[in-house]
């Protein structure tokens, strides 16, 4: 199975204006409550702890109880590491997914400086808080419990 195809932070939010695509947020619940895509769902792919980021073991289940095989899903993380983890794993399941490069803040070089400018930076819609439906807690309530 081939990777998923990476776009552009303008063609993520095209694929989600245009054509119906959903945008899966794959950051933690703070980063995503601070700032988000509008209309943006959020599932991590990792929580944060106190010695940095814990795999979310739930991942899949909860996406898989949220999202349907059918839906079509851009996915994005901070710079785009988490989310072409998450792409990758999302395609291996059967999702139509693509991964936006850049993420929500950009790429950026060896020095800090931005190479690539991610959704915000690119001055798409912006969304804050946890909205109601598309917030990790909502999602994650939707999920059959484990056995």
């Amino acid at each position: 199975m081939p990777a998923p195809r990476r776009i552009s932070p303008r063609d993520a939010h095209d694929l989600v204006a245009r054509e119906g695509y959903l945008y899966l947020d794959v950051r933690s619940e703070p980063e995503f409550a601070d700032a988000h895509p509008e209309g943006a769902y959020n599932v991590p792919l990792a929580h944060l702890a106190a010695g940095g980021l814990v795999d979310n073991g739930d991942f899949l289940r909860v996406v898989e109880a949220a999202f349907p095989k059918a839906a079509r899903l851009v996915v994005g993380c901070k710079s785009g590491g988490r989310s072409r983890r998450a792409a990758d794993l999302l395609a291996r399941a059967g999702y139509d997914v693509v991964d936006q490069r850049a993420g929500f803040d950009g790429v950026r070089d060896a020095f800090g400086a931005v190479v690539e400018p991610g959704w915000a930076r690119a001055g798409l819609p912006v969304g804050r808080g946890r909205p109601p439906g598309r917030c990790y807690a909502d999602l994650r309530g939707r999920a059959p419990s484990e056995p």
